[in-house]
């Protein structure tokens, strides 16, 4: 048995709250409260909210390091010139060259269009521009290293001369190779470095962030009657083996962020779970990224509107991880987000402001 913390009654701001709240990954959150579940196992069996004042009087060895965790401030990511801070939500804006991602495949009529399309992102205020070549959508067939390779390459080339912070979304150490030497700086890892068994290897070289996300399943099965007895307890244990893996294979565990898989290996109800127990993931002491971008729970939430018509949905999605201290929202609409994010921001701010 051992206890898990979930951060919960999130505070505007710290004024008047002296020694009862505290901050949230050194971000812009602070919470007054956390949810101690009581774990056997791979689920649940109790739960009990406490107050942050006193908590520490509770506490373990092994609850004491995740406190250390959710409460450390998470470093800036340095991919190439560029610095991501990541004490505040980020965008990632989404590049996808295939011709049948389930959102926007065969939007881009080639790499130049495509790079166009991310540069154009970058400059509404995407810090990241995520490129793939590879669609992983439910149902979708593996693409051979070369194809995926002809298709990313030139975009990353493209982008990171015109200055953009690049990431490669790949799960094959050959693409991963390619998009680096290409000027990529971050790979974003469905598999979470499960695919292919060199992968670990190859990042770990570059010395480049990565970011593992959790899947259940292949693309081509994983929404067959997905099933969890805890998806969130499930989820946590699985990144804390994934994390162990990687930093073993040599990658710097501070060079490590955590993606929660909206959708891979997931039905309406896990999303939905997962997305309210997100503040969880904090005391792996991982940033996280959160890609629920025109997911079909939005769909099915909302008369099952078509991918191109979720941005509500979309919106909604992301300000709810921002208040929960996510620091990467990967986003196939950029400029909306971004603008919601920045009055999201300002209302934090001007909470901040103290009274006279």
């Amino acid at each position: 048995m051992r206890t898990l913390i979930r951060p919960t009654a999130f505070v505007d701001s710290p004024f008047g709250h002296d020694g009862k709240v505290a901050r949230l990954a050194g971000g812009l959150n602070w919470f007054a409260a956390a949810e101690l579940l009581k774990v056997e196992e791979n689920r649940r069996v109790s739960s009990e909210i406490v107050p942050v004042e006193g908590i520490e009087s509770r506490f373990d060895d092994d609850l004491a390091a995740q406190w250390a965790a959710l409460t450390a401030t998470r470093p800036p990511l340095q991919l190439g010139e560029r610095t991501v801070r990541l004490d505040q939500p980020q965008v990632m804006g989404i590049v996808n060259a295939t011709p049948d991602s389930f959102s926007d495949g065969g939007q881009f009529a080639d790499a130049n269009a495509a790079a166009e399309a991310g540069a154009d992102m970058a400059g509404h205020g995407a810090a990241i521009i995520d490129v793939g070549g590879e669609s992983t959508r439910p149902g979708a067939k593996p693409v051979w290293e070369g194809e995926e390779i002809q298709r990313i390459a030139p975009i990353v080339r493209q982008l990171t001369a015109g200055g953009a912070a690049v990431s490669v979304d790949t799960r094959k150490a050959d693409v991963m190779t390619a998009a680096l030497e290409a000027g990529a700086r971050l790979v974003n890892d469905v598999s979470a470095l499960t695919y292919d068994d060199r992968t670990a290897g190859v990042i770990a070289a570059a010395g480049v962030p990565v970011v593992l996300m959790h899947h259940k399943g292949k693309p081509e099965t994983m929404q067959d009657d997905p099933r969890y007895d805890d998806v969130l307890v499930e989820i946590y244990q699985w990144f804390e083996d994934r994390i162990e893996a990687a930093t073993e294979a040599g990658i710097s565990r501070d060079k490590i962020l955590i993606d929660p898989g909206f959708g891979f290996g997931k039905n309406v109800a896990h999303n939905l779970e997962l997305m309210n127990g997100l503040a969880l993931f904090h005391s792996l002491g991982c940033p996280i990224v959160v890609g629920a971008s025109r997911k079909r729970t939005i769909g099915a939430l909302s008369g099952e509107a078509p991918a191109d018509r979720r941005l509500g949905g979309s919106i909604a999605f992301a300000l709810k991880a921002a208040e929960q201290g996510v620091q990467v929202l990967r986003v196939h609409d950029v400029p909306e987000t971004v603008q919601a994010l920045r009055i999201w921001r300002g209302l934090r701010d001007q909470a901040l402001t103290p009274r006279v």
